[in-house]
């Protein structure tokens, strides 16, 4: 494709992005296809000559769109949002058509120069003392494994460069909560701590956060046992509830055992944009790392995820490698990406923030975050307002979690009698709402059970959307209590 060629076919592409963005709230939220269904439709022989592109956007439309869930849509309101702002598009169409390779401060000064600036911006923005650097990874699962890695060679004062892990004289272990994302084990387990040595730590029957006392005890426990605490992750809005665990409770226990703090924030870190939302942050800046992703609520597209960091001296002995053919007279003077994570080469992510941030702006970004913060208790209030529908944890940013409990299902006393049940009737009245296609959202497990996750949070959701979800949800449930 030649650059002429290429100009007539973006054209074609953005005005089929613009079209589709508008056009998406008339389609089906979920997707709607069997498995096999899409691969079925385009398999077979690789095309040995170029076809028209009009025959590829014909396939976006038929075989592709209706193969993905409808993330941006004002109906979404399953897992957490995952936005993608047009601006951040277009940093990302940037990103692509330079096609710049960064590997090192050579190859591409402008793709690292513009990572610490969009760093420092939302390092300012949200509130963070100036120890703080950052750097963009793909999402906060790389960025924990980072963490942990980090974590293990600061307990182990870098026994990466003796005999690693089967050298140390004692377990090393890692806390964490129930709650906390799944990418934490996954983590826990591929930096070589095992899972023996995670603890999951006890959670406050209410708030579902961490429970320091739990947490100081456990620790206790396994310096008796000839153990050695080398990290605890510290989760600021749980998957499941957006539980927020107590930062400077945590921080404080840990560093009576030197243990290493991270701090995973993948959705709530957006909230730190919001000044009278940080006190749930309050003690973050005595962590050793924090990680959020702007493709979530903020509405970076993906993958946009931040990983902040007070001692990169520590990070680069860590992570650094220096072939003879990547080195230079400048690398003394300059950040080298290469040595704060796991990759050598990365893509020019910087520009998808650096883009939304100047063509939206903070103050845009901030009156979103305050709409849906402000949905999510209207819809709280609602629920706590009907007969049978309970709400089952604080709604301390945007999620709420709600259960329907039908009158057949109680007994005289007005418990729940039949367990099972209740369980059965949640996930039918789920599927209700689902197969309609006008909204989605998600079930999970909470104290064993199974309740429904409102995430409210995507760009084009408003109050009337969250008003219609609700209508919906109430005439689900009814139709099989």
């Amino acid at each position: 494709m030649t650059p002429e060629e290429f100009r007539a076919a973006a054209h074609e592409l953005v005005d089929w992005v613009a079209d589709f963005r508008l056009r998406v709230p008339d389609l089906p939220v979920r997707a709607e296809v069997a498995p096999g269904q899409v691969r079925r439709a385009l398999e077979g022989p690789a095309p040995e000559r170029p076809e028209p592109f009009a025959s590829v956007l014909a396939d976006l439309d038929r075989v592709v769109v209706p193969g993905i869930t409808q993330v941006q849509s004002p109906g979404y309101f399953a897992w957490f949002p995952s936005n993608a702002s047009l601006a951040s598009v277009l940093g990302d169409m940037a990103s692509s058509g330079l096609g710049a390779l960064g590997i090192t401060w050579q190859s591409a000064p402008a793709l690292t120069e513009v990572e610490e600036v969009v760093t420092e911006w939302l390092r300012e923005l949200c509130g963070l003392a100036p120890q703080w650097r950052g750097a963009i990874h793909d999402t906060a699962s790389s960025a924990c494994f980072v963490a942990m890695l980090v974590a293990r060679e600061r307990a182990t004062d870098l026994g990466e460069t003796r005999g690693g892990m089967q050298a140390e004289p004692a377990p090393l272990v890692v806390y964490a909560s129930p709650q906390a994302h799944s990418s934490v084990a996954k983590a826990v387990l591929l930096a070589g701590f095992g899972r023996d040595n995670l603890r999951l730590v006890g959670v406050d029957p209410i708030t579902y956060a961490m429970d320091p006392a739990a947490l100081r005890e456990a620790m206790a426990a396994d310096v008796a046992a000839g153990r050695r605490p080398a990290a605890v992750v510290a989760s600021v809005g749980t998957t499941g509830t957006t539980a927020v665990d107590p930062v400077e409770q945590i921080v404080a226990i840990a560093a009576e055992h030197g243990a290493w703090v991270h701090v995973d924030a993948a959705m709530a870190g957006s909230a730190m944009l919001l000044p009278e939302c940080r006190g749930m942050f309050a003690g973050v800046d005595g962590a050793d790392s924090l990680s959020w992703n702007p493709h979530k609520w903020m509405g970076t597209v993906l993958d946009t995820s931040l990983l902040y960091v007070r001692d990169v001296d520590h990070l680069t002995a860590v992570m650094s490698t220096n072939p003879s053919y990547l080195r230079s007279a400048v690398d003394g003077d300059v950040t080298q990406y290469k040595d704060w994570g796991i990759p050598l080469g990365r893509r020019f992510r910087a520009l998808k923030l650096w883009f939304h941030l100047r063509l939206d702006g903070a103050e845009a970004i901030r009156a979103r975050l305050r709409r849906d913060l402000e949905n999510a208790r209207w819809l709280c209030e609602q629920a706590q307002a009907e007969p049978g529908w309970e709400v089952l944890a604080p709604v301390v940013l945007q999620t709420v979690c709600l259960r329907h409990v039908p009158e057949r299902l109680r007994d005289s006393s007005g418990a729940v009698a039949d367990l099972d049940g209740l369980d059965r009737h949640t996930l039918d009245w789920v599927e209700r709402v689902n197969a309609t296609g006008r909204a989605l959202v998600t079930a999970a497990l909470l104290d064993g059970r199974w309740m429904v996750r409102v995430s409210i949070g995507a760009e084009a959701t408003e109050r009337a959307d969250v008003e219609a979800f609700w209508a919906l949800a109430r005439n689900a449930a009814a139709e099989v209590a």
